[in-house]
């Protein structure tokens, strides 16, 4: 804690400045806490209503009089659920564009409910750890929306830093085939190659990286997909949606890296996708990425990732001659396989007809474009909509 307790006036430009002695500040915080910690509210015209909600919640717990606390977050809400225990006394509700916040009280208690779109955050504070405990489960009980799982469905999560809550962590259901209904997108030696990666289990892990390579639109995400409903039984997938934030931010990396994932504790893997990481993982990458290469190398085989079961899943659509060979060296991978396109037979044998294919035959992309009856000149040779993401 600083030495200094500033007071800031409005006389002109001036601020004056308290200087007060550590012991002072130590003595006043052995005795009594709360002594040192003054509740002072200032407010402008750029604090929101929901700024002041927030910042009245703390109130009881910064001078003592609510010293435990116990929060929540959650991402599916009920659309009717509102996050307040029984016999709780609204105190203040204030709703901004793309959030609302409302603080309530019971007795010996006082609860923050922050919402935005489904998601919320309820936090408790209390006079016992067993009444805030006791409260936040009356609040949360029953207000999740939880859909009715699906056989073709897999629980994938998301991570992504939030400019108002940090690293952050949600879930979704994600539509995925069997490898046996989605094996033929694919040229007989990758799906050669993928019929062995799609049987791996714990006990068949000797690297901790899995690298997908190749052209756009070859179906590298597909496979993904896939992958993750081919493990689900062991293996929790989460897909980091800002990787070139990731390895450059170590308070984010070791949160993701320590998990708030479902089931890790017992045994359960993790597959982190970071996808098209082209950056990050080629040959001139420790002069352009800076520490990123070395902190997702450590996170696969070095201090970082003992202890932990974690994999990472890179895609990336440079030729393997090209990436680090920091990352294919001999016994990182896990699996490291080039996603090309189908031979021209291969290609008329899923399409059903030759036409509009070319000699070189075509990838996953054109020939979902050619099956949705787009015309040669309009089949996409690059990632140019949504549909031809769904392919990478």
């Amino acid at each position: 804690m600083s030495a200094a307790a500033a007071e800031k006036g409005e006389e002109g430009s001036e601020t004056r400045v308290r200087r007060v002695p550590p012991c002072r500040i130590m003595g006043a915080m052995s005795a009594n806490p709360e002594s040192a910690l003054p509740i002072r509210l200032n407010v402008d015209d750029s604090d929101s209503p929901s700024d002041v909600v927030d910042a009245l919640f703390l109130g009881r717990f910064a001078t003592g009089e609510q010293p435990y606390s116990h929060s929540s977050s959650l991402d599916r809400v009920k659309a009717g659920a509102t996050l307040l225990p029984p016999a709780a006394e609204v105190l203040r509700a204030a709703r901004d564009d793309d959030r609302s916040a409302t603080l309530a009280e019971g007795d010996g208690w006082t609860l923050l409910v922050s919402r935005w779109n489904r998601g919320a955050d309820v936090t408790v504070t209390a006079t016992s750890p067993e009444l805030a405990q006791q409260i936040l489960g009356q609040a949360t009980d029953g207000a999740l929306d939880e859909p009715e799982p699906q056989p073709e469905n897999v629980t994938m999560g998301f991570w992504y830093v939030s400019p108002r809550r940090g690293p952050h962590r949600t879930t979704r259901q994600i539509a995925a085939g069997t490898w046996d209904e989605v094996r033929s997108n694919y040229t007989a030696p990758v799906a050669d190659a993928m019929d062995r990666l799609m049987k791996v289990t714990p006990d068949d892990i000797a690297g901790r990286l899995l690298l997908l390579h190749g052209p756009p639109g070859t179906g590298k995400t597909s496979a993904l997909r896939t992958l993750a409903r081919s493990w689900r039984d062991w293996c929790q997938v989460d897909c980091v949606l800002d990787p070139e934030r990731l390895f450059n931010d170590v308070g984010y990396l070791m949160d993701i890296a320590i998990g708030e994932d479902e089931g890790t504790s017992k045994g359960r893997w993790r597959l982190l996708l970071l996808e098209d990481c082209d950056e990050l993982i080629r040959g001139e990458a420790r002069h352009t990425a800076g520490q990123a290469l070395s902190r997702l190398l450590n996170l696969t085989d070095g201090l970082l990732g003992q202890g932990r079961n974690v994999l990472v899943g890179v895609t990336t659509n440079e030729d393997l001659e090209r990436l680090h060979p920091a990352v294919v060296r001999p016994g990182r991978c896990l699996a490291r396989i080039e996603v090309g396109s189908l031979t021209r037979k291969e290609a008329v044998a899923w399409l059903g007809t030759e036409e509009g294919l070319g000699r070189e035959g075509a990838t996953l992309a054109e020939l979902y474009a050619l099956r949705r009856g787009s015309g040669p000149a309009s089949v996409p040779k690059q990632d140019s909509g949504a549909d031809a993401g769904l392919y990478l």
